[in-house]
């Protein structure tokens, strides 16, 4: 998109105003901070850092293991930086049912921290309040190279998804009926629940009182989904939204390769938002008729070792927000 077309898509942005107010938020993975495990991640007192410097006044926790449970230290490290968290998140392996003890462990000790730090502000228009906790299935390599490609990616047979259902129900059940978080699934390339046809199997097995979704304009679009129409027509459902952009180069290079997600966010297939493919002319025109309010959250996945232009990236996803009226 050249800059012509993209003061164009501001101007039109602009022609209406939200009905409800939004906070654009951040999280640790636009510093590459998705494998609590990869020795080059930044050190978590950076990330907050640089998240206030860019203007934010909240972010997501990160993946569990990322910021300490520490609930004086973090609390202090937030209050020193005013800022606040907007949802925790479970990046781990939904599938497995010798992993149900370990995610509700996580599922335990992030609600407990997160309900314990000062609260975010609850906007018009929003269905439950922040912080949330965000799930995300990940870990297996046989989605993770097969991740966009619906017609390759292997799927769960009937006991697998059931198992999986399960444990995403006993994540929900335990952040709701203990702590008061609402659970929101995050469809994820690369992960069991990716595509269309898996979001809505998702939604037919998860009642609406017991978890939301989480979608993500990036997600959607990697995965072969048009983000207008599946924010649509999962609108009862959404209670937490996820920005993301896309390079269409570099998103079609990747998808003739042999890949895994994060590779592919490496090579750069994640952009500043309004400098890719997709259609934030439109999405904005759906958040304004719908009503959306509450919390969006940037996210621009990339190499923890790339870390310069993070920055850059971020005030010029914000700018292009800004200036289209969120």
């Amino acid at each position: 998109m050249n800059d012509v077309e993209g003061a164009d898509r501001i101007l039109n942005f602009r022609e209406d105003a939200m009905t409800n107010p939004i906070t654009i938020t951040t999280a640790p993975c636009c510093w590459g901070v998705d494998d609590v495990k990869n020795a080059h991640l930044p050190a978590w007192q950076k990330v907050l850092d640089e998240a206030k410097a860019a203007g934010f006044g909240g972010l997501e926790l990160g993946p569990y293991g990322y910021l300490p449970l520490d609930l004086a230290q973090v609390s202090a490290a937030l209050d020193d930086r005013s800022l606040k968290i907007v949802a925790g998140t479970i990046f781990d392996d939904l599938v497995s049912a010798s992993n149900r003890d370990n995610l509700l462990r996580q599922a335990d000790e992030i609600c407990a921290l997160i309900t314990r730090l000062p609260k975010p502000e609850t906007h018009p228009g929003q269905r439950f309040s922040a912080p949330y906790l965000t799930v995300m299935d990940w870990g297996h390599d046989d989605r993770d190279y097969a991740a966009g490609h619906f017609d390759l990616a292997p799927r769960l047979d009937n006991r697998a998804w059931q198992t999986m259902i399960e444990n995403i129900r006993a994540i929900a059940t335990l952040a709701r009926d203990k702590y008061g978080v609402r659970a929101t699934i995050h469809p994820h390339a690369g992960g069991y629940i990716e595509f269309a046809d898996e979001l809505e199997r998702l939604v037919h097995d998860v009642p609406a009182d017991l978890a939301g979704l989480c979608l993500d304009t990036g997600h959607m679009t990697y995965s072969g989904m048009d983000p207008v129409a599946t924010l649509r027509r999962y609108w009862d459902r959404v209670d937490y939204i996820h920005f993301k952009d896309i390079d269409a180069e570099v998103y079609e290079t990747v998808m003739s390769e042999h890949i895994r997600f994060f590779d592919a966010c490496a090579k750069g297939v994640m952009c500043p938002i309004g400098r890719g493919s997709i259609d934030y002319t439109a999405v904005r025109a759906l958040l304004g008729e719908l009503g959306y309010g509450g919390y969006i959250t940037i996210e621009q996945e990339r190499d923890p070792r790339n870390t310069g232009g993070i920055l850059g990236d971020l005030a010029a996803s914000r700018s292009f927000l800004a200036q289209a009226g969120f």
